[in-house]
């Protein structure tokens, strides 16, 4: 069968999904995978569709000790599918810049542009960028496909997308971006399916997870996000702070004689829910925690994700929906019901018992604001853009046609 390889690879992790191209242009999912601790303790383990284990393997440090040697071992045990012929790789890439507005054929060109991005995503664009020129090397003739989480948001008019800098700035691409686009693309498709109703609508989609935002849809298109230039802005997150008055920087600047390299690190990695808890930056371990400082921490995520949705509800001038997506978003009932009591002000009220079970729709019967619970699907969004270009089809920022697994 043909099939489209996708790719999501991390800082020491490489995750990777394939889907069969089914007749009339339709993708099924036929396993999932991730090699986790790439250089400490190298585990491969991938599963069909249906969840079955198809491999879960160990390797040793030096037998993967970085991301091209995680690419080899995942290609090695791929190749082993006799009945598998890869038509194309479809990959996730953080930052698509000014140039980059919708999914592209990886040339030597192109990753050069995005290459020259990675200091505006130090904790992605390396990472996300190092499977490409590996296979580029090894299969030039092998179709890659970039899909970056920037392009969704590149139809914000011009008030949402400058910053109130000196206009020369703006035309070398200093602009609010947004970012989680192929999640947040994802959540707009599956709107008209699940909840029609409210899908051409306004709409405060929040991508809760390690990395966090949230995004403003009206009619399904996005028109404001709380993340701008790079990743840092927006609500707190795992590690990063989220907004910050830059005089903070200048301060560790002057103050501390911090210099650009330790405040990057400072920012990407020592800040947001690491750093108000001095625990974890995991949520699952901030909940399961009694420490005050954990407590503090959830809180003030959920007292900044309600503010950022005042603010997108002012830009949308008003609100009918909120949808929940991504790892804390779609597991945490605790944090969902903390950010609940925040937007008690636009009219929204939980059911206990839906958000408890983590139901589609969880919002009362009484609520002005329907809230719901969506699961990301931001491989299918790669794959379904891989399989347009490979067709010839212009690249559409949300495709219509898909078929689910």
């Amino acid at each position: 069968m043909d099939a489209i390889l996708v790719v999501n690879a991390g800082s020491s992790s490489l995750k990777l999904q394939m889907f069969e191209i089914a007749p009339a242009r339709a993708l099924r999912r036929v396993l999932k995978g991730q090699l986790d601790g790439v250089g400490t303790a190298p585990r491969l383990r991938i599963v069909a569709a249906d969840g079955t284990a198809m491999v879960d393997r160990s390797f040793a440090p030096t037998e993967v000790p970085d991301l091209p040697a995680a690419l080899h071992a995942a290609e090695a045990w791929l190749r082993e599918l006799r009945d598998i012929t890869l038509a194309a790789v479809g990959h996730r890439v953080v930052h698509g810049g000014p140039a980059y507005d919708r999914p592209a054929r990886v040339t030597p060109k192109i990753l050069a542009d995005l290459e020259a991005l990675a200091p505006l995503a130090p904790l992605h664009q390396p990472h996300n960028l190092a499977p490409i020129r590996t296979l580029l090397a090894r299969r030039p003739n092998l179709p890659q496909i970039a899909c970056f989480d920037t392009a969704f948001h590149r139809g914000h008019g011009a008030l949402a997308d400058h910053y109130a800098i000196p206009e020369a700035l703006y035309t070398e691409g200093v602009r609010r971006y947004g970012f989680h686009g192929l999640s947040y693309e994802y959540i707009a498709d599956r709107l008209p399916k699940v909840a029609p109703e409210i899908a051409g609508g306004r709409v405060i989609v929040a991508h809760l997870g390690s990395g966090a935002s949230l995004c403003a849809l009206r009619a399904g298109r996005s028109i404001e996000s709380t993340m701008g230039f790079t990743g840092l802005d927006g609500v707190p997150m795992g590690t990063r702070p989220g907004q910050i008055d830059p005089g903070v920087l200048l301060h560790l600047m002057t103050a501390k004689r911090m210099d650009a390299a330790v405040i990057e690190h400072f920012l990407y990695r020592d800040c947001g829910l690491k750093g108000l808890s001095g625990i974890s930056s995991d949520m699952r371990a901030l909940e399961a925690s009694g420490d005050p400082r954990a407590i503090f921490a959830i809180d003030h995520f959920a007292y900044r994700v309600g503010l950022c949705t005042g603010m997108l509800a002012a830009a949308l001038g008003g609100l009918d929906a909120f949808v929940f997506t991504a790892g804390i978003g779609e597991n945490s009932a605790g944090v969902r019901a903390r950010i609940a009591e925040r937007l008690a002000w636009l009219g929204v009220h939980i059911d206990p018992a839906a958000n408890a079970e983590g139901r589609t729709r969880i919002s009362s019967a009484d609520s002005a604001v329907a809230v719901f619970v969506i699961p990301t699907d931001e491989e299918l969004m790669i794959a379904l853009h891989t399989l347009a270009l490979l067709a010839g089809a212009p690249p559409a920022s949300t495709p219509n046609q898909r078929d689910e697994t």
